[in-house]
């Protein structure tokens, strides 16, 4: 099936020039329709369908940046080529960083275009590609994953947190987890689970009167000296200067 193209360019003799050359290359491509600036071209877009907008840059009424931020805006995922003279590179710098998919320089030769045209094909492709090819509960919800992940922590006591176990429920190897964590919630996994601990210590602190090394053991660390050395790093305080001065600040009670 083929690929359908909106010309744009304020020069009818490029458009016809263009036209030609991409019938002559036989791609599976079509000029659908022309259009002399951009505010022409967008308001033709928003009532028809084009997979790729080829369009010039230095239009009146429209210039090519302006169509292309337009477009953009548009609930609708444009495809864009735009093509310039060599001085206007600033601007193609530009459109790049706005989306636009690829640029072509003036004048337009044969071979370039073929090349331009078979790339932005071949993407199309993988594309659709892709998005028939039935993905794994995985792939498809990172996120939800995450969400698991965070239950399981929830409901699991402290101490018997560890990587391993958390990403076998979720079926899913622990290092993969990992990187699924860090990219999902921008911190490691030992890291979140260090919080956890110390933020369940600090309430023990507060309020029981167990002894710290009662402490340490309850949220995972059967080393003391450890588990003081990550309360410090994360709080500032010891975990006995914590309580003391939690204390402290306990008013009196009046007779």
């Amino acid at each position: 099936m083929k690929k359908n193209i909106l010309l744009v360019d304020d020069e009818r003799w490029v458009r016809t020039a263009l036209k030609w050359t991409i019938n002559k290359l036989k791609l599976p491509l079509q000029v659908v329709h022309e259009c002399e600036n951009g505010l022409e071209a967008l308001d033709w877009i928003k009532h028809n369908d084009a997979d790729l907008v080829l369009t010039d840059i230095r239009m009146p009424i429209m210039d090519g940046l302006s169509l292309v931020k337009e477009l953009s805006q548009l609930k609708k995922k444009q495809d864009v080529i735009v093509i310039s003279v060599h001085d206007e590179f600033q601007f193609v710098q530009h459109a790049i960083r706005t989306g636009v998919t690829d640029y072509l320089l003036k004048p337009v030769e044969e071979t370039e275009l073929k090349d331009c045209l078979e790339k932005w094909l071949e993407m199309k492709s993988k594309e659709e590609t892709k998005r028939n090819t039935p993905k794994n509960e995985d792939e498809n919800l990172p996120s939800s994953t995450i969400e698991k992940v965070l239950q399981y922590l929830e409901k699991t006591p402290l101490d018997q947190i560890t990587l391993k176990d958390a990403a076998e429920s979720v079926h899913m190897n622990p290092s993969y987890l990992s990187q699924l964590f860090k990219q999902q919630l921008n911190k490691k996994f030992v890291d979140y689970i260090t919080e956890l601990r110390i933020e369940e210590s600090k309430r023990l602190l507060l309020k029981t009167t167990l002894r710290l090394a009662e402490i340490a053991e309850r949220v995972g660390y059967s080393d003391l000296a450890y588990f003081s050395n990550n309360f410090k790093r994360l709080t500032g305080f010891s975990p006995s200067e914590f309580r003391k001065s939690a204390l402290e600040k306990v008013p009196e009670k009046t007779p």
